[in-house]
């Protein structure tokens, strides 16, 4: 996947230490916007990291704009726009990445949509 990954594995019990590095990585000077791309069945540990990142001493935040709908639904058209402009507004997309994330057509979607409009991707592994 995109650059800037560490080449070690994270789980979810290093989300204080993953926050610290994205900070440093994207030179924060105020709040960076992020979208987290990732497939359906890891919403809970997602919201965990989520969660993290609400606080107010917080400098990242991450866009939510979860698809329940099927990729090729009615929908998938309008459901695409809006996750475009939201990763227009994001800086750089974090790509959870599991043995779920294979099957996401979603996730793959995102992922060349963010290359596309040249935003950096960051991977997080599920350990």
């Amino acid at each position: 996947m995109g650059g800037g990954g560490t080449g070690g594995y994270r789980n979810i019990g290093d989300v204080d230490k993953l926050l610290q590095e994205a900070k440093e990585r994207l030179n924060t000077s105020g709040r960076k916007n992020l979208f987290i791309s990732f497939a359906y069945e890891d919403a809970n540990e997602v919201n965990l990291l989520r969660g993290q990142a609400k606080s107010e001493n917080s400098e990242i935040e991450f866009n939510d704009w979860s698809v329940k709908d099927a990729f090729n639904s009615k929908n998938a058209d309008y459901i695409k726009r809006q996750i475009t402009e939201r990763i227009k507004q994001s800086s750089t997309t974090v790509v959870y990445v599991s043995d779920q994330t294979k099957n996401s057509p979603w996730v793959n979607w995102e992922v060349n949509k963010s290359l596309e409009l040249g935003k950096r991707i960051t991977a997080l592994h599920k350990g």
